[in-house]
């Protein structure tokens, strides 16, 4: 009686577990809810109605929240011992109800008996069981909870989810559904702790280290999987994918969410990836992953992942070419993504460091070594790995450059142009194993890289945009005996001038009697190109005229010289340039008739050819009657009588030409007083006309340096009193004889060849090289104009005496 009596006044739920061991009916009301949910037969699955009265339960008493899930906890621990795994799925379904509805302050303490069970789950040999605790992870990773964790650690899960992402399990079908049940948990984990400062922060390298390698591990597999039927233990029938879409998508994410000071963190596991397993000689694989970095990744950060290509590629500057060729076609791939957002505070660092792998694989390749020794080492250089890396190299540049506004791409230009090594004159390159052979070929890269750079390159004005700190550089490289370099250079200036696209509309040489149909764009000249062209039109037509006489050049050499003379036609011309073009195009064709020169066969025709194409446009575009049909006369004559002087017989894979041009004259030359007459009477300048074209040397430095490179090899030689002074009379009376602009012409295609710097040579040398100088610079003649005279009215010269006081001496001259 007294124990009825005891046990219907105490009924609450703080009796002990002994008593409550012997009569269910005193056990706690939160255990038999949560017992309640569990039916006999597990196959049954959770009893919902009974689902509801604990969630409503735990709703209404939150404090009892915490002990929910540690009986819970304790229920699935013994149902895994015994492989109940039935009753361990309903556990799990109970929990994750409850994690959904409730998010009340004390369920930080439930989260914990929750992340144990996943843990006890995860940590099973049962494939069945990790997938289901995956799953359970993944639910709880998308709710966001109210209240913030102190103490809650995922480096477990970051580990056990990476492992998974590994799984090597022998049926194919279960080891994929592991794998992506690892790719979903890092997914989770991600989300969970990337947003919350008080998680430990998972962008930290130990975490980064485990989870992109794992997500690149399956990126790159191509294996693919087929779902069967839904159970709660296998993904539902829409998420049927592989783990390569799985992984991408994944991998977007991650990315998606890092910040500035997170992006190198997330980067750096890309590339110790792709070195660990060789993935860059491929270039397939690394090219993928680094364009989903850089369409995942918020624009404004694009240049850390470039500036952290550039910093790996250094780091294998001794790797093979191979190697270095894959980053650098990332870097190529990457840069073409980054135009839409910003190359960054980097670019000069961008082509600083692209300059310098082209000359460490010029070094490479003529040595043959690494380290520049000629011992034999443990890696064997190709050289046609090297060049296909020099391509690259190149491509990447003009890549980067296509991402830049105009003025930057201005910039760059004259960054190149001063890694340009002249031999003797100012030797910007280290010295190298290479010697001049890799001189010669850094000359040419770096020449290739602004012809990339170049492309496409359109400004309004060209005076600011073209100063001459670039173009005379430039231009006095088309006056080497290379005649790749002088292609280059052409090449170069083409891209410079033509911005209407005019340049294809000269492609191919000829002499058609109507050129409306090429179609060209014909804009007036602005003041920006008058003054530009006023500027530098001298050196143009120099250097056009001194590339025609080039017995080194080629077909190519005078289709691309054409094609610069009709850019400069239709973007540059006024009327004072097209009476000079004129004047070259006639000079051209004295060129050809004189055999001073010794050009051959070809080039002669070559120059008769160009001359008669060129004639014939321009005088088209002045739409002056009489001037046409001179011209159109001419070639008349010529296609009857001598079609080896027109391009259409020129320029051709077998060209027929004569053994000799001995007699070329009458009705096949173009006459001077003929187009002066016609050209004076529709008003132009018939004094400038009348006046032949002589290639001016308008700059004082450029004449210095051609005068003294001439010189010097003849009068540097120690210990020879004799022999000196007889070449210098030879030299004095050489230069004292022949006038001015003929020796400047003569010496100006010989610059860099002659370049050469001898630091010992005596004083008794620089004594009369300054006296030779001064005499010919000051006694012998005035200064020239910037047009080679001094104009007074429309081509009417004259000279003028200027006191030595008032004259301007080249900065080597002055003491």
């Amino acid at each position: 009686m007294l124990l009825a009596t005891y046990i219907s006044v105490h009924t609450s739920e703080h009796i002990s577990c002994g008593v409550c061991g012997c009569c269910g009916a005193l056990r706690p009301r939160y255990k038999r809810l949560v017992d309640n949910i569990f039916p006999e037969d597990p196959e049954d699955g959770l009893v919902k109605a009974n689902m509801e009265k604990l969630t409503f339960y735990a709703l209404s008493a939150p404090e009892k929240l915490d002990r929910i899930g540690a009986y819970l906890s304790e229920r699935l621990s013994r149902d895994v011992a015994r492989h109940r795994y039935g009753y361990v799925c309903i556990a799990m379904e109970a929990l994750d109800q409850l994690l959904m509805a409730c998010h009340c302050q004390s369920i930080n303490l439930f989260v914990e008996s929750f992340l144990k069970m996943v843990r006890k789950l995860l940590e099973s040999d049962k494939p069945n069981l990790q997938i289901l605790g995956t799953n359970s992870f993944v639910k709880f990773a998308n709710i966001e909870e109210d209240t913030p964790s102190y103490h809650r650690s995922y480096d477990f899960f970051v580990s056990r989810f990476s492992e998974m992402c590994h799984s090597s399990f022998e049926d194919p079908d279960i080891r994929t559904k592991i794998r992506m049940a690892g790719i979903k948990g890092l997914q989770g984990v991600v989300r969970k702790t990337v947003n919350d400062e008080l998680q430990a922060n998972i962008w930290d390298p130990q975490h980064m280290d485990k989870i992109v390698p794992s997500l690149l591990f399956n990126l790159q597999s191509g294996e693919r999987t087929e779902s069967r039927s839904p159970s709660p233990l296998q993904a539902s029938e829409k998420e049927k994918e592989s783990p390569v879409e799985l992984t991408e998508r994944c991998f977007r994410e991650l990315l998606g969410r890092a910040a500035y000071g997170n992006i190198k963190n997330a980067v750096t596991p890309v590339l110790m990836h792709l070195d660990n397993h060789c993935l860059w000689e491929g270039k397939t694989f690394a090219v993928r992953c680094f364009k989903i970095i850089m369409y995942s990744i918020q624009s404004q950060h694009s240049h850390l992942v470039i500036q952290q290509l550039l910093g790996h590629l250094d780091a294998n500057s001794k790797n093979s070419a191979t190697v270095r060729a894959g980053i650098v076609e990332v870097l190529l791939e990457a840069a073409a993504i980054a135009a839409s957002g910003s190359v960054g505070p980097t670019v000069l660092e961008v082509f600083n460091t692209l300059l310098r792998q082209l000359r460490l694989s010029v070094d490479y390749e003529l040595t043959g070594s690494y380290d520049g020794s000629t011992n034999i080492g443990t890696k064997i250089i190709k050289a046609h790995e090297e060049r296909q890396l020099q391509e690259a190299v190149i491509r990447t540049i003009g890549s980067f450059a296509n991402t830049l506004p105009t003025y930057q791409r201005s910039e760059v230009m004259l960054f190149i142009m001063g890694k340009i090594p002249v031999p003797g004159l100012h030797p910007v390159l280290p010295a190298t194993g290479s010697g001049p052979d890799g001189t010669r070929m850094i000359q040419v890269m770096l020449l290739k890289s602004l012809v990339q750079v170049t492309a496409g390159f359109q400004t309004t004005n060209m005076l600011t945009a073209l100063p001459s700190s670039f173009l005379e550089p430039l231009l006095s490289f088309s006056l080497t005996e290379d005649p790749e370099v002088r292609l280059l250079v052409l090449q170069i200036l083409l891209s410079l001038i033509d911005r209407h696209d005019n340049r294809p509309k000269f492609a191919n040489i000829s002499s058609i009697s109507d050129i409306s149909m090429l179609k060209l764009k014909v804009d007036k000249c602005s003041r920006q190109d008058n003054l530009f062209m006023k500027k530098h039109g001298q050196q143009l037509y120099r250097h056009i005229y001194l590339g025609c006489k080039e017995q080194s050049s080629g077909r190519q050499h005078y289709e691309t010289l054409f094609t610069l003379l009709g850019l400069l036609s239709v973007e540059l011309a006024n009327e004072e340039v097209v009476v000079d073009l004129i004047r070259l195009a006639l000079a051209l064709q004295d060129l050809a008739l004189t055999t001073d020169e010794a050009l051959p066969v070809y080039n002669r025709c070559a120059v008769h050819a160009v001359a008669a194409a060129y004639l014939n446009l321009i005088c088209q575009l002045t739409t002056v009657p009489a001037f046409c049909q001179h011209i159109h006369e001419v070639i008349e004559v010529r296609q009857k009588e001598s079609p080896h002087l027109l391009p259409e017989d020129v320029f051709v894979d077998n060209p027929k030409l004569p053994s000799s041009l001995e007699k070329v004259e009458g009705g096949v030359l173009f006459l001077q007083s003929k187009i002066t007459e016609v050209l004076g009477g529709s008003g132009y300048n018939t004094e400038r006309l009348a006046t032949p074209y002589v290639p001016q040397y308008t700059d004082y430095c450029f004449a210095f340096n051609t005068l003294y490179c001439v010189w010097l090899p003849l009068v540097d030689s120690v210990g020879m009193e004799e022999q000196e002074r007889e070449r210098r009379r030879q030299v004095v009376e050489k230069f004292q004889k022949a006038p001015f602009e003929e020796i400047a012409a003569h010496c100006g295609a010989r610059v860099h060849k002659n370049i050469i710097l001898y630091p010992h040579y005596s004083p008794d040398s620089i004594f009369f090289v300054f006296v030779f100088l001064f005499d010919c610079f000051v006694v012998s003649r005035p200064p020239p104009s910037p047009s080679g005279t001094i104009s007074s009215g429309y081509g009417q010269t004259q000279s003028r005496s200027v006191p030595i006081y008032e004259m301007k001496f080249p900065d080597l001259c002055v003491y």
